[in-house]
Protein backbone atom coordinates (compact mmCIF):
# COMPACT_ATOMS: atom_id res chain seq x y z
CA UNK A 1 0.00 0.00 0.00
CA UNK A 2 2.84 2.40 0.78
CA UNK A 3 4.34 1.72 -2.64
CA UNK A 4 0.98 2.73 -4.13
CA UNK A 5 1.02 6.00 -2.23
CA UNK A 6 -1.49 4.76 0.36
CA UNK A 7 -1.35 4.74 4.14
CA UNK A 8 -0.23 1.48 5.80
CA UNK A 9 -3.64 1.00 7.46
CA UNK A 10 -5.09 0.30 4.02
CA UNK A 11 -3.33 -3.06 4.15
CA UNK A 12 -5.22 -3.97 7.32
CA UNK A 13 -8.49 -2.96 5.68
CA UNK A 14 -7.78 -5.16 2.68
CA UNK A 15 -6.83 -8.09 4.90
CA UNK A 16 -10.13 -7.80 6.73
CA UNK A 17 -12.18 -7.54 3.55
CA UNK A 18 -10.42 -10.46 1.88
CA UNK A 19 -10.07 -12.92 4.72
CA UNK A 20 -12.68 -12.01 7.30
CA UNK A 21 -15.50 -10.86 5.06
CA UNK A 22 -14.42 -13.18 2.20
CA UNK A 23 -14.78 -10.49 -0.45
CA UNK A 24 -14.48 -11.66 -4.04
CA UNK A 25 -14.29 -8.25 -5.72
CA UNK A 26 -13.00 -4.79 -4.84
CA UNK A 27 -16.28 -3.02 -5.59
CA UNK A 28 -17.90 -4.66 -2.54
CA UNK A 29 -15.36 -2.97 -0.21
CA UNK A 30 -17.72 -0.10 0.38
CA UNK A 31 -15.80 1.74 3.12
CA UNK A 32 -12.85 2.29 0.78
CA UNK A 33 -12.71 5.32 -1.52
CA UNK A 34 -14.08 4.60 -4.98
CA UNK A 35 -10.88 5.83 -6.66
CA UNK A 36 -8.86 3.47 -4.45
CA UNK A 37 -11.13 0.53 -5.33
CA UNK A 38 -10.90 1.34 -9.02
CA UNK A 39 -7.12 1.41 -8.87
CA UNK A 40 -7.01 -1.96 -7.17
CA UNK A 41 -9.41 -3.47 -9.72
CA UNK A 42 -7.17 -2.23 -12.52
CA UNK A 43 -4.05 -3.86 -11.09
CA UNK A 44 -5.28 -6.96 -9.26
CA UNK A 45 -7.89 -9.68 -9.19
CA UNK A 46 -9.42 -11.71 -6.34
CA UNK A 47 -9.67 -15.22 -7.71
CA UNK A 48 -9.43 -18.74 -6.30
CA UNK A 49 -8.96 -22.09 -7.97
CA UNK A 50 -12.14 -23.15 -9.77
CA UNK A 51 -14.27 -25.67 -7.86
CA UNK A 52 -14.84 -28.68 -10.09
CA UNK A 53 -16.75 -30.79 -7.61
CA UNK A 54 -18.34 -30.33 -4.18
CA UNK A 55 -19.38 -33.52 -2.37
CA UNK A 56 -21.08 -33.92 0.99
CA UNK A 57 -20.79 -37.13 3.01
CA UNK A 58 -23.56 -38.64 5.11
CA UNK A 59 -21.43 -37.89 8.19
CA UNK A 60 -21.12 -34.20 7.32
CA UNK A 61 -17.63 -34.37 5.81
CA UNK A 62 -17.34 -32.12 2.76
CA UNK A 63 -14.84 -32.50 -0.06
CA UNK A 64 -13.98 -30.05 -2.83
CA UNK A 65 -12.10 -30.89 -6.00
CA UNK A 66 -10.14 -27.83 -7.17
CA UNK A 67 -8.62 -27.22 -10.59
CA UNK A 68 -4.92 -26.38 -10.22
CA UNK A 69 -4.44 -25.94 -13.97
CA UNK A 70 -2.61 -27.90 -16.67
CA UNK A 71 -4.47 -31.10 -15.85
CA UNK A 72 -3.61 -30.93 -12.15
CA UNK A 73 -6.19 -31.08 -9.38
CA UNK A 74 -6.13 -31.00 -5.61
CA UNK A 75 -8.75 -31.73 -2.99
CA UNK A 76 -9.67 -29.96 0.24
CA UNK A 77 -11.69 -31.65 2.99
CA UNK A 78 -13.74 -30.19 5.84
CA UNK A 79 -14.35 -32.46 8.84
CA UNK A 80 -17.01 -31.26 11.29
CA UNK A 81 -16.86 -32.24 14.96
CA UNK A 82 -19.03 -31.24 17.92
CA UNK A 83 -16.44 -28.80 19.25
CA UNK A 84 -14.57 -27.76 16.10
CA UNK A 85 -14.48 -27.75 12.33
CA UNK A 86 -11.20 -28.86 10.75
CA UNK A 87 -10.09 -28.06 7.22
CA UNK A 88 -7.48 -30.32 5.64
CA UNK A 89 -5.45 -28.31 3.12
CA UNK A 90 -3.08 -29.39 0.34
CA UNK A 91 0.29 -27.73 -0.21
CA UNK A 92 1.44 -29.38 -3.44
CA UNK A 93 -0.07 -31.04 -6.49
CA UNK A 94 1.37 -34.52 -6.12
CA UNK A 95 4.23 -35.41 -3.80
CA UNK A 96 7.89 -36.29 -4.20
CA UNK A 97 8.38 -38.05 -0.84
CA UNK A 98 6.94 -41.35 -2.16
CA UNK A 99 5.89 -43.02 1.09
CA UNK A 100 5.15 -46.62 0.15
CA UNK A 101 1.66 -46.72 1.68
CA UNK A 102 0.55 -43.37 0.21
CA UNK A 103 -1.12 -43.27 -3.19
CA UNK A 104 -0.23 -39.59 -3.69
CA UNK A 105 3.41 -40.61 -3.81
CA UNK A 106 2.59 -43.15 -6.52
CA UNK A 107 1.48 -40.30 -8.77
CA UNK A 108 4.73 -38.39 -8.53
CA UNK A 109 5.17 -34.65 -8.14
CA UNK A 110 3.52 -32.02 -10.37
CA UNK A 111 4.24 -28.65 -8.74
CA UNK A 112 4.22 -26.55 -5.59
CA UNK A 113 1.07 -24.61 -4.82
CA UNK A 114 1.43 -20.86 -4.54
CA UNK A 115 0.65 -19.02 -1.31
CA UNK A 116 -2.58 -17.78 -2.90
CA UNK A 117 -3.61 -21.36 -3.70
CA UNK A 118 -2.85 -22.59 -0.18
CA UNK A 119 -4.69 -19.78 1.62
CA UNK A 120 -7.33 -19.80 -1.11
CA UNK A 121 -8.55 -23.19 0.12
CA UNK A 122 -9.36 -21.63 3.49
CA UNK A 123 -10.96 -18.59 1.84
CA UNK A 124 -13.13 -20.87 -0.33
CA UNK A 125 -14.19 -23.09 2.59
CA UNK A 126 -15.17 -20.17 4.81
CA UNK A 127 -17.36 -18.81 2.01
CA UNK A 128 -19.00 -22.18 1.42
CA UNK A 129 -19.55 -23.28 5.01
CA UNK A 130 -22.28 -22.03 7.36
CA UNK A 131 -19.71 -21.57 10.17
CA UNK A 132 -16.04 -20.49 10.03
CA UNK A 133 -13.24 -23.05 10.02
CA UNK A 134 -11.77 -23.29 13.54
CA UNK A 135 -8.80 -25.61 12.87
CA UNK A 136 -6.50 -26.06 9.90
CA UNK A 137 -4.28 -29.06 9.21
CA UNK A 138 -1.72 -29.10 6.41
CA UNK A 139 -2.21 -32.84 5.87
CA UNK A 140 -3.53 -32.92 2.34
CA UNK A 141 -1.61 -33.61 -0.83
CA UNK A 142 2.11 -32.94 -0.69
CA UNK A 143 4.88 -32.37 1.86
CA UNK A 144 4.30 -28.84 3.23
CA UNK A 145 7.89 -28.27 4.32
CA UNK A 146 9.19 -28.91 0.79
CA UNK A 147 7.16 -25.86 -0.24
CA UNK A 148 8.34 -23.72 2.66
CA UNK A 149 8.63 -20.34 0.91
CA UNK A 150 4.99 -20.48 -0.21
CA UNK A 151 3.77 -22.14 2.99
CA UNK A 152 5.14 -19.55 5.41
CA UNK A 153 3.13 -16.51 4.17
CA UNK A 154 -0.01 -18.68 4.16
CA UNK A 155 0.58 -19.66 7.79
CA UNK A 156 1.16 -16.02 8.71
CA UNK A 157 -2.19 -15.09 7.16
CA UNK A 158 -3.93 -17.86 9.09
CA UNK A 159 -2.52 -16.43 12.34
CA UNK A 160 -2.93 -12.73 11.53
CA UNK A 161 -5.63 -11.10 13.67
CA UNK A 162 -6.67 -8.96 10.71
CA UNK A 163 -7.08 -12.07 8.53
CA UNK A 164 -8.19 -15.43 10.01
CA UNK A 165 -6.95 -14.95 13.58
CA UNK A 166 -6.38 -18.64 14.30
CA UNK A 167 -4.22 -19.57 17.27
CA UNK A 168 -0.95 -21.41 16.74
CA UNK A 169 -2.42 -24.39 18.58
CA UNK A 170 -5.20 -24.65 15.99
CA UNK A 171 -2.93 -24.74 12.94
CA UNK A 172 -1.02 -27.97 12.37
CA UNK A 173 1.68 -28.71 9.82
CA UNK A 174 2.22 -32.38 9.08
CA UNK A 175 5.64 -33.44 7.83
CA UNK A 176 7.32 -36.69 6.90
CA UNK A 177 10.44 -35.41 8.63
CA UNK A 178 12.28 -32.80 6.56
CA UNK A 179 14.67 -31.95 9.38
CA UNK A 180 16.20 -28.64 8.16
CA UNK A 181 12.75 -27.26 7.35
CA UNK A 182 11.41 -28.32 10.75
CA UNK A 183 14.12 -26.12 12.25
CA UNK A 184 13.22 -23.23 9.95
CA UNK A 185 9.53 -23.55 10.82
CA UNK A 186 10.30 -23.50 14.54
CA UNK A 187 12.19 -20.24 14.11
CA UNK A 188 9.88 -18.52 11.63
CA UNK A 189 6.35 -19.58 12.56
CA UNK A 190 6.05 -22.33 15.19
CA UNK A 191 2.61 -23.89 14.91
CA UNK A 192 1.48 -27.34 16.05
CA UNK A 193 3.56 -30.08 14.44
CA UNK A 194 2.58 -33.59 13.40
CA UNK A 195 5.29 -35.99 12.19
CA UNK A 196 4.54 -38.99 10.00
CA UNK A 197 6.48 -41.63 11.93
CA UNK A 198 4.96 -45.01 10.98
CA UNK A 199 7.80 -47.18 12.28
CA UNK A 200 10.00 -47.46 15.39
CA UNK A 201 13.21 -48.55 13.62
CA UNK A 202 15.34 -47.07 10.86
CA UNK A 203 15.22 -50.26 8.77
CA UNK A 204 11.43 -50.39 8.66
CA UNK A 205 10.91 -46.64 8.40
CA UNK A 206 13.33 -46.43 5.48
CA UNK A 207 11.19 -49.02 3.69
CA UNK A 208 7.96 -47.14 4.37
CA UNK A 209 9.25 -43.53 4.25
CA UNK A 210 12.30 -43.28 1.93
CA UNK A 211 13.07 -39.82 3.33
CA UNK A 212 14.29 -41.64 6.45
CA UNK A 213 17.41 -42.63 4.51
CA UNK A 214 18.37 -38.94 4.43
CA UNK A 215 17.08 -37.98 7.89
CA UNK A 216 17.18 -41.09 10.11
CA UNK A 217 15.29 -41.42 13.36
CA UNK A 218 18.07 -40.05 15.56
CA UNK A 219 18.16 -36.81 13.54
CA UNK A 220 14.37 -36.66 13.35
CA UNK A 221 13.96 -37.08 17.12
CA UNK A 222 16.60 -34.42 17.78
CA UNK A 223 14.70 -32.04 15.47
CA UNK A 224 11.49 -32.80 17.38
CA UNK A 225 13.21 -31.91 20.67
CA UNK A 226 14.41 -28.63 19.18
CA UNK A 227 10.95 -27.87 17.85
CA UNK A 228 9.38 -28.38 21.26
CA UNK A 229 11.42 -25.47 22.61
CA UNK A 230 9.34 -23.14 20.40
CA UNK A 231 6.11 -25.07 19.80
CA UNK A 232 2.70 -23.81 20.98
CA UNK A 233 1.95 -27.28 22.33
CA UNK A 234 4.12 -29.24 24.75
CA UNK A 235 4.10 -32.34 22.57
CA UNK A 236 4.68 -33.53 19.01
CA UNK A 237 1.93 -35.59 17.41
CA UNK A 238 3.32 -38.76 15.85
CA UNK A 239 1.12 -40.11 13.07
CA UNK A 240 1.31 -43.86 12.67
CA UNK A 241 -0.55 -45.63 9.85
CA UNK A 242 -1.53 -49.16 10.91
CA UNK A 243 -0.36 -51.75 8.36
CA UNK A 244 -1.35 -55.35 8.95
CA UNK A 245 1.60 -57.56 9.79
CA UNK A 246 4.08 -54.76 9.04
CA UNK A 247 4.18 -52.30 11.94
CA UNK A 248 1.22 -53.25 14.12
CA UNK A 249 2.53 -55.98 16.44
CA UNK A 250 2.82 -55.62 20.23
CA UNK A 251 6.58 -55.86 19.82
CA UNK A 252 6.48 -52.81 17.52
CA UNK A 253 4.45 -50.91 20.13
CA UNK A 254 7.07 -51.59 22.80
CA UNK A 255 9.86 -50.56 20.39
CA UNK A 256 7.97 -47.33 19.73
CA UNK A 257 7.73 -46.63 23.46
CA UNK A 258 11.44 -47.31 23.82
CA UNK A 259 12.23 -44.93 20.95
CA UNK A 260 10.39 -41.89 22.30
CA UNK A 261 11.52 -42.49 25.87
CA UNK A 262 15.14 -43.03 24.85
CA UNK A 263 15.06 -39.87 22.74
CA UNK A 264 13.13 -37.90 25.40
CA UNK A 265 10.46 -36.59 23.02
CA UNK A 266 7.17 -35.49 24.60
CA UNK A 267 4.50 -36.79 22.25
CA UNK A 268 1.04 -38.13 21.58
CA UNK A 269 0.24 -40.86 19.08
CA UNK A 270 -2.39 -40.73 16.37
CA UNK A 271 -3.00 -44.24 15.01
CA UNK A 272 -4.41 -44.18 11.48
CA UNK A 273 -6.22 -47.23 10.07
CA UNK A 274 -4.82 -47.75 6.59
CA UNK A 275 -7.21 -47.23 3.68
CA UNK A 276 -6.11 -49.68 0.95
CA UNK A 277 -5.87 -48.60 -2.67
CA UNK A 278 -5.23 -50.71 -5.79
CA UNK A 279 -1.69 -51.99 -5.96
CA UNK A 280 -0.71 -50.75 -2.52
CA UNK A 281 0.51 -54.16 -1.35
CA UNK A 282 -0.67 -53.41 2.20
CA UNK A 283 -3.73 -54.25 4.25
CA UNK A 284 -5.41 -52.44 7.11
CA UNK A 285 -4.62 -53.75 10.59
CA UNK A 286 -7.51 -55.49 12.31
CA UNK A 287 -9.54 -53.56 14.87
CA UNK A 288 -8.21 -55.91 17.54
CA UNK A 289 -4.59 -55.26 16.56
CA UNK A 290 -5.13 -51.51 16.56
CA UNK A 291 -6.79 -51.59 19.97
CA UNK A 292 -4.05 -53.80 21.44
CA UNK A 293 -1.39 -51.48 20.02
CA UNK A 294 -3.17 -48.44 21.46
CA UNK A 295 -3.61 -50.07 24.87
CA UNK A 296 0.12 -50.83 25.14
CA UNK A 297 1.02 -47.20 24.35
CA UNK A 298 -1.64 -45.89 26.71
CA UNK A 299 -0.61 -48.10 29.64
CA UNK A 300 2.94 -46.82 29.19
CA UNK A 301 1.65 -43.33 29.90
CA UNK A 302 1.19 -41.94 26.38
CA UNK A 303 -1.84 -40.14 25.00
CA UNK A 304 -3.22 -42.17 22.09
CA UNK A 305 -5.99 -41.47 19.61
CA UNK A 306 -7.30 -43.73 16.86
CA UNK A 307 -8.30 -41.71 13.84
CA UNK A 308 -11.93 -42.27 12.96
CA UNK A 309 -12.58 -42.86 9.27
CA UNK A 310 -14.65 -39.97 7.93
CA UNK A 311 -16.17 -39.31 4.52
CA UNK A 312 -15.43 -42.73 3.04
CA UNK A 313 -18.75 -42.69 1.16
CA UNK A 314 -17.43 -39.76 -0.93
CA UNK A 315 -13.83 -41.03 -1.04
CA UNK A 316 -12.72 -38.36 1.42
CA UNK A 317 -11.14 -40.65 4.02
CA UNK A 318 -7.41 -40.90 4.56
CA UNK A 319 -5.80 -42.12 1.33
CA UNK A 320 -9.06 -42.21 -0.62
CA UNK A 321 -9.33 -38.80 -2.25
CA UNK A 322 -9.76 -38.98 -6.02
CA UNK A 323 -11.40 -36.93 -8.71
CA UNK A 324 -11.84 -36.13 -12.36
CA UNK A 325 -10.82 -32.95 -14.13
CA UNK A 326 -11.49 -31.83 -17.68
CA UNK A 327 -8.86 -29.97 -19.64
CA UNK A 328 -9.32 -26.99 -21.92
CA UNK A 329 -9.86 -29.15 -24.99
CA UNK A 330 -12.74 -30.80 -23.09
CA UNK A 331 -10.92 -34.13 -23.22
CA UNK A 332 -11.78 -36.02 -20.04
CA UNK A 333 -8.79 -37.03 -17.97
CA UNK A 334 -8.80 -39.23 -14.90
CA UNK A 335 -6.66 -37.54 -12.24
CA UNK A 336 -6.03 -39.68 -9.19
CA UNK A 337 -5.31 -37.37 -6.30
CA UNK A 338 -5.34 -39.61 -3.27
CA UNK A 339 -4.17 -37.80 -0.16
CA UNK A 340 -2.72 -38.70 3.22
CA UNK A 341 -5.07 -36.26 4.91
Amino acid sequence: MVSRGEKPFRARQLLQWLHQRQATDFESMTDLAKSFRSGLATDAVIEGMPVLRDNLSSDGTRKWLLDAGQGNAIETVFIPEDDRGTLCISSQAGCAVDCRFCSTGRQGFARNLRTSEIIGQLHMANRALPVPVTNVVLMGMGEPLLNFDQLLPALELMLNDHAYGLSRRRVTVSSSGVVPMMDRLSEACPVALAVSLHAPTDDLRSQLVPLNQKYPLSELMAACRRYLAHAPRDFITFEYVMLRGVNDTPEMAWMLIDLVQRESVSCKFNLIPFNPFPGSGYERSTSTSIKTFADILSKAGHVVTIRRTRGDDIDAACGQLAGQVQDRTRRSQRIEIHERA
